[in-house]
This record gives structure tokens, sequence and C-alpha cells, in this order.
């Protein structure tokens, strides 16, 4: 495996390098600022001393006179010793040498190049390259006695420092700075790896890349839909199958509620509460929505959103839900059926045979009735199986249950799932059979119609009914009438999936004789028309 280097490690190279070319950078960008204030002040201190060479009267009278020279070197030299000047030098008009710090350049004609301009009485500094090396150059006039003619001009120079010499005046200073700065930066760095460190649970960059990569890939081949959202409601991810679901491309800069509008969703993200597996219709398609809020040290960072195919999860499931309600039916009806065997099998013992005879044949013609029934009107065998097995059970319970003549279920209406029929169906039977367990008179009725565009079911029992005031709470998730835990979520489901699809459902309770329960999807089917 590649040996990577780690992030404290980098932190501190790369902070090492900073600091070092940044006092490098710094201590250039100084000493070219020292050099400069340098020779500002030495321009300044040459013009001075030129102007007062020129103020001297031996200078004026002799310059430019033949023999001008010996009076003027020893005043110059002596002036260039005490003010510690590199060089001065006297010119007469035809820029002759009457000074020289070399005794044997006298008389020769200067040439440097930038004396032409005191030559017309203006006084300058230049910086020139002289035959002692740079030197800041001071250029002063030289006027007559009655200061109208110009006789000459004085030079005075001063050596420019070199940058060589800088550094060594200042390298002490410079390498100050640079370990003092490298100390700062190391510790700095240090402190800085160390808080990125802990705030990333001590995970190295490319382990937090592969992470995130495997989060993503896990994402995207999930079977769910996932949306996750920050607390203001921005989309921060959103896998392929949400944006099958959703018909929109995470782009960056959306809002769940320009996905989801005028839904509880966004409401419910606001709220920062859990939802798990409530209906919502989207694009004419039904899908369970989970959300979780997502919290980091109790700070409420988003919501994760998770969306579940409805359609295909009940499609996975009905198979398996058919199978428990035939098997349901068939343990009903198989204990039944054992109850009618020893019955009959007690009445031919007694030498009763035609009565034997004549309660197996109503048995096995009330059961052909009702199968030849459920086959021609009902085309969906889970609901056939549900309704044998509930009949089954009402029977051992001493209920009557009678399916309505009327009935009949060509087509699931569209939204719906043979899953969702089963749920309905299943749990109105169950609650009406339970109602009439301390009744009088034990009878239940069920009545469903269901086509391409409508659907309609109506369960009456003759059971204890419905208190007063407790029409509305029977809907509410955990309430019920027998005070047991784990019940009470069967009506609550039944009126989510119902109101998903835009149905209605209603209890008419008939005070302590009974109540009626309906359920409307689509425009209701009057008794006897088969749709």
């Amino acid at each position: 495996m590649k040996k990577r280097i780690k992030l404290r490690t980098k932190i501190l190279i790369l902070s090492s390098i900073l600091v070092c070319s940044s006092v490098l950078v710094s201590g250039w960008m100084m000493l070219i600022s020292i050099s400069d204030s340098f020779e500002e002040e030495i321009g300044e201190r040459a013009i001075a001393i030129a102007r007062t060479l020129t103020q001297l009267d031996d200078i004026i009278i002799n310059v430019g006179q033949e023999g001008g020279e010996e009076y003027i070197q020893p005043i110059a030299e002596r002036i260039r010793l005490s003010t510690n000047v590199d060089y001065i030098v006297i010119l007469d008009m035809n820029r002759i040498r009457y000074s020289h710090p070399s005794e044997t350049r006298i008389g020769e004609v200067f040439e440097g190049g930038d004396e032409i301009a005191a030559y017309s009485e203006h006084e300058y500094t230049s910086k020139a390259l002289g035959e002692l090396g740079y030197a800041i150059r001071a250029f002063v006039p030289i006027m007559d006695e009655a200061g109208t003619h110009q006789v000459g001009v004085a030079v005075v120079g001063i050596l420019s420092p070199t940058f060589q010499s800088l550094v060594k005046d200042y390298q002490s200073d410079l390498l100050v700075s640079l370990v003092w700065g490298l100390l700062i930066g190391i510790g700095g760095s240090w402190f800085l790896a160390t808080n990125v460190k802990k705030q990333t649970y001590q995970l190295e960059p490319y382990e937090i890349g592969r992470l995130f990569e495997e989060r993503q890939t896990i994402m995207q081949t999930l079977d769910t839909g996932i949306i996750v959202t920050d607390d203001k409601g921005e989309i921060s991810f959103m896998n392929k199958l949400a944006e099958e679901y959703t018909g929109y491309t995470f782009s960056g800069q959306m809002y769940i509620s320009e996905v989801f509008t005028r839904s509880w969703i966004t409401e419910q993200l606001l709220e920062s509460e859990k939802v798990i597996n409530k209906p919502v219709s989207f694009n004419k398609t039904m899908y369970l929505v989970s959300i979780y809020p997502i919290f980091v040290k109790k700070d409420f960072m988003g919501s994760l959103i998770i969306l579940k195919n409805r359609s295909e999860i009940h499609q996975l499931g009905e198979e398996l839900t058919g199978v428990k309600s035939l098997v349901s039916a068939l343990r009903a009806q198989n204990h039944e059926y054992m109850n009618k065997l020893h019955s009959i099998a007690g009445l031919i013992q007694l030498d009763r045979t035609d009565e034997a005879l004549e309660l197996l044949i109503e048995e096995t013609s009330d059961e052909e009735n009702m199968i030849q029934f459920l086959r021609d009107r009902i085309d969906h065998y889970p609901i056939s199986g549900l309704i044998l097995g509930k009949r089954a059970r009402a029977k051992e319970m001493g209920v009557h249950l009678w399916i309505h003549e009327d009935s009949y279920l060509n087509r699931v209406v569209e939204g719906f799932s043979s899953g969702d029929l089963i749920t309905l169906i299943g749990n109105l039977l169950d609650n009406a059979i339970e109602s009439c367990e301390d009744a009088v008179l034990k009878e239940v009725s069920c009545l469903i119609q269901g086509g391409n565009n409508s659907l309609y079911i109506m369960v009456e029992d003759s059971g204890k009914g419905i208190p007063t005031g407790e029409s509305e709470l029977v809907f509410q998730e955990g309430y019920s009438s027998k005070a047991k835990e784990g019940r009470g979520f069967g009506l609550a489901l039944i009126k989510s999936i119902v109101e998903a699809n835009q149905g209605e459902i209603s209890i008419t309770s008939k005070g302590t004789n009974g109540t009626i329960m309906e359920i409307i999807v689509g425009q209701k089917i009057g008794v006897g028309d088969d749709g």
C-alpha cells in the first residue's frame, strides 16, 4: 500500500515553507526599502556638501583658471576627508577636473554622462556606475561672485551600500525573524492540525474522501429515494431514485419547497420531528415518506427524507400477504370443519344418519355457494382468501358474516393495490366482528364494489356501537376501546390510505345497536350497479 503523508505533517511542512518564504520576501523588501532610504539620505547629504563647496571663494575664483587645481584640490580633499564622502570633483565649463581623490585624474575630462543638466544651472542627484562602483552623485552649479554666470560644477559622490553589505549588516535581525516566525508557524500549525483532526474524528483527508465515496455509492444503490436537507430546507443530497420519483435533477441551490409544493413535508421539516411511513401523493403516484431529523451535538442540522414507492412495496408484499390470508382462511376452515365432522360422527354413532346427512349437505352447499360467489364476483384471489378467512373466524366467534349479493371487484381502483384493499377490508371486518363479541344479535354485513375509477366499501355490524363524542377519536393512532397495548392503529392506517387517494371515510353509529363504516373513493356506486 502506498505510504501517505499525514495531515499534521503536511500542514507543518506547508507552514514552514510559508514562514520561510514570508520572512525571506519580507527581508528582501525590507532591505530594498532600507536601501532606498539610505540613497535618499545620501543624496540630501551630498547636495548639502556640494552647495557648501560652491560658496567657497577659493573655488569660485580658481575654477577654470590655469593652475587653479593647486588651490582647489587641497580644499576639496580636506572637506572630503572631514565629511567622509567618497569623492569630490570640481569641473570647469569644459568638464575638466580640478579635483579628484586620485590626483592622476586631475586635468582629465569628466565623462559620467549625467552631468549635462548641471551645466544649465540645475542641481540634482543621480545614481550612476563610477570608477569606484555605484554612487549617489550630487551636481550643483558653481556661479561667479556676482552670481550671474556659471563657471563650473561641483560633484560630490557617496558610494551607495550594496545589497550584500545590507544583508551582512542585518543578517542577525533576519535570522531572529526567521527563527521566531518558524516557531510561531510550527506552533500554530500543530494547533490547527490537532483541531482539524479532532473535528474530523481523527480521520485523514483520504479516509474522509473514501468514506464520502462509500456513502455516495451506498446512497445511490439503495432501493429507496434519499433526500438530505439542511436546517433551512435547502437540499444538499438527492440520490438517483429520488430524482426519478420527484422528476427533479439535483443541481445545487434547490429547496425542498420547490420539489414538494403545497405539501405537509415542508411544514414537517420546520417542526424537526420524526415521521415514519406517512403516505403522500406525488405525480399521481403514492409514496410512503419517512422524515428523520439530523442532530449534531443537540443542534438541529437538517433532515433525512426517505421515499418509498408504495405500489412497489405492496407488489413485493402482496404475494406474502395473500398467502397469509389464505393460510389463515384454511386454518379457520379446518378448525370449523373439525367441529362439523365431530358433530356428524356423533350423529352417525347415534344412528341418526338422516340428520348427519342433512348437516353435511347444508355445510357443503353453503361453502360451495360462497366460494362460487367469490369466484364470480371477486377477481382478486388475495381478497377472496381474506373474506373466507374472516368468515370462518366470525363463525368461530358465533358471528354471522355475510357478503352483500351486489358485491363485486372487477379491478383495483387507480392509486390502490391489492395490499391496500386487504388492509382496508381486513381491519374493517376485524373491528366489526370484535364489536359483536358481547352483543345479543351478532351480525356483520359487507358490501364491496370496485372498478377502474371508483371504490365503495361498507361494513355494518350489530355490535355495541361507538360512544358519543368518540367518532373522530377512533382514527387517532393508539386509540382503542380495548385499551390494550399495540392496538388502535388499524383505523388510523385506513384513514391515511383513503385520504392519500383523495377518498372519504365515514362512521355512522346507531347508539348501542351497531355501527356503519363507509369508504368512498371516486364516484359512489349504487347498490345493484355492477359498474
